[in-house]
């Protein structure tokens, strides 16, 4: 073999011998894709946030007023039970003390629980308001009306009603919820 002394690469081509080349090795596997965001239900969430901000001033709920709402789709016995407090709330929520902000926090984060656990009836307790710091303010129970517009927004609430006086009357509401859909 010739070889020119002043060449790197053929002396050490010289010197090594006969190479084969390595095996093509594969690719590594790439990054899983982040799960798909439901943007638009983000923007009706914060769509409906800021419209629920703007209806707490209108028409607010009184003390000693009852809650109630129903939506069409619920038969008239399932309403009448909830009315009456026959179906026990299997989970309860209890906001006295609370800033709004945090109460609004925490009930979004206890109805969306309730519901991927399955739950089909809930206790809100939001008191009546006449020891709220707000109340000397505004007149009204602070906490009791966030509730009430909260539910109301709410696709999954099929129902509620404030809770029978051995329940906690117009303090707390029982919350019928509707079954999370799979899919």
């Amino acid at each position: 073999m010739d070889t020119d002394p002043d060449d790197d690469s053929e002396l050490f081509r010289a010197a090594i011998g006969a190479v084969r080349p390595l095996p093509e090795r594969p690719a590594p596997p790439e990054r899983p894709r982040p799960r798909p965001r439901a943007r638009m239900a983000e923007l009706d969430e914060l769509a409906a946030r800021d419209e629920f901000r703007h209806g707490l001033d209108e028409l607010p709920v009184e003390s000693g007023d009852v809650l109630a709402y129903r939506q069409d789709s619920l038969p008239a016995r399932a309403w009448q039970r909830l009315r009456r407090g026959e179906i026990s709330a299997q989970e309860e929520l209890d906001l006295h003390g609370l800033d709004a902000r945090t109460a609004e926090a925490l009930l979004r984060r206890f109805l969306a629980d309730a519901r991927e656990h399955g739950l089909g009836c809930v206790r809100v307790i939001h008191g009546k308001g006449r020891g709220s710091q707000d109340i000397a303010r505004s007149g009204v129970p602070v906490l009791k009306n966030l509730v009430d517009r909260m539910l109301r927004q709410r696709s999954g609430v099929l129902a509620f009603h404030s809770a029978p006086p051995a329940q906690g009357g117009t303090g707390a509401v029982l919350v019928l919820l509707s079954p999370r859909r799979r899919g």
